[in-house]
């Protein structure tokens, strides 16, 4: 419990008040659609609510379910927000341990058993002192996995949706210009960008990732439902914000350069004091 707390004192205020803000007009939007989802399980239950609450916030706008599903996408970001508040925070704590890992590494290079086992324990005790959670990254994604696959679903099987229209868009179809599948990609992009130039040290693979995932991305949203199409298209453009919000790489570099400036100098006023006292 006092590590939870712990937690949620770490991620601050702001995001848990938008996350709790974010289930109540969800949960009002559910309750709001006057019309029937049916299920018969437990994972169809989850599914139907999602269809609910985006079949009622598009009864706020006048049935126009394309705005339904932007307004729904917005509020399950921020319902996830602290998941990711907290992702984030993780993975710049990882990056500012990786110089000691790596000498850990050099230290043990892991070719017995009892190399790694002395590795192992030291890699422990650095993340107890430096406070890291070496699978904290995990967490976010464990939990948005169900989230988004039932968000998914919801769209994927509700007739009302794919049947309704959005601006050019028939959300049952692709999009004919491919509009969505453009803007996802971009989008993509620049959220993996960011993230990626946030991080001082990258391998092939980091530097690969954001030109990869908008490919993959690109030939996703083409062959779906414009509907979902839609949805890739927000979440994305809220990822970009968050990102740049929470993992700003331009104001992290200056903090680096900063502090390698103020280390460069130190070690001048050293060399320097020890040159005078042999004098």
């Amino acid at each position: 419990m006092k590590r939870f707390i712990n937690i949620l004192k770490k991620i601050g205020p702001l995001p848990l008040i938008l996350a709790v803000v974010a289930l109540v007009i969800i949960i009002i939007a559910s309750l709001t659609f006057q019309g029937h989802v049916a299920s018969h399980s437990f994972w169809s239950a989850v599914v139907a609510a999602f269809t609910s609450a985006i079949l009622g916030a598009s009864g706020w706008f006048g049935n126009n379910y394309g705005v339904g599903i932007i307004v729904f996408t917005i509020l399950i970001r921020f319902l996830i927000l602290p998941l990711m508040v907290y992702q984030i925070q993780s993975m710049m704590k990882m990056q500012i341990v990786q110089p000691a890992l790596k000498a850990l590494q050099t230290k043990y290079p892991g070719k017995d058993t009892e190399s790694r086992q002395l590795m192992m324990a030291e890699q422990q005790a650095l993340y107890k002192d430096a406070g890291v959670n070496p699978f904290a990254s995990m967490l976010p994604l464990i939990v948005q996995m169900p989230v988004l696959i039932a968000l998914y679903q919801s769209i994927y099987n509700s007739p009302v949706l794919k049947s309704g229209k959005f601006l050019w868009l028939q959300l049952g179809n692709n999009d004919p210009y491919y509009v969505l599948p453009i803007l996802a990609a971009l989008f993509t992009f620049a959220s993996s960008w960011l993230s990626t130039q946030a991080t001082p040290e990258q391998n092939a693979m980091t530097k690969a990732m954001p030109y990869i995932f908008p490919v993959v991305i690109f030939f996703s949203a083409m062959a779906v439902p414009s509907a979902l199409s839609l949805y890739w298209v927000v979440g994305n453009l809220f990822q970009t914000i968050q990102t740049f919000a929470l993992q700003n790489p331009f104001k992290i570099r200056r903090q680096r350069e900063l502090k390698a400036q103020k280390e460069r100098d130190l070690q001048r006023k050293i060399k320097k004091a020890k040159r005078s006292n042999k004098r």
